[in-house]
């Protein structure tokens, strides 16, 4: 695995940030007395062979050649549950349990980047009820 540490936390398993969510490794997290939930390898280039079809379709209607803003959303962990984080809302949003995670931090990846962007357009954003209610035209 690309990278295996994180801020003083060795990185030891794609799965350790869910079986372990309460787990105190790093020096910092011993200090301040608390999980450090924000954890995932950011070292990581995105490999395009991984794409999902969702994505691969998306970035040929946006016209782009990569993915752009994407780049930097990655599967990350809330509670020891994956999550991905939405900087609009600023706030965690949870991956479904009934979503089958791969063996690898890349997969989990595209998938928070595909779970993002279908949250960010539909009608559960909090965004958009934000739009309907302040919208002048």
């Amino acid at each position: 695995m690309a990278g295996t540490q994180y801020r003083g936390s060795e990185i030891k398993d794609v799965n350790q940030f869910m079986e372990d969510a309460a787990g105190l490794e790093s020096e910092r997290e011993k200090e301040i007395g608390q999980h450090i939930g924000y954890r995932y390898d950011v070292n990581l280039v995105p490999d395009y062979d991984r794409l999902t079809p969702y994505l691969k379709e998306y970035m040929e209607v946006m016209g782009w050649d990569d993915l752009n803003w994407l780049e930097d959303i990655h599967m990350g962990y809330e509670d020891g549950k994956p999550a991905v984080f939405d900087r609009n809302i600023n706030g965690w949003v949870r991956v479904p349990d009934s979503v089958a995670l791969p063996d690898n931090q890349q997969d989990r990846d595209m998938i928070a980047r595909e779970m993002l962007l279908k949250f960010q357009m539909s009608d559960r954003h909090p965004l958009v009820t934000l739009r309907k209610a302040y919208m002048k035209f």
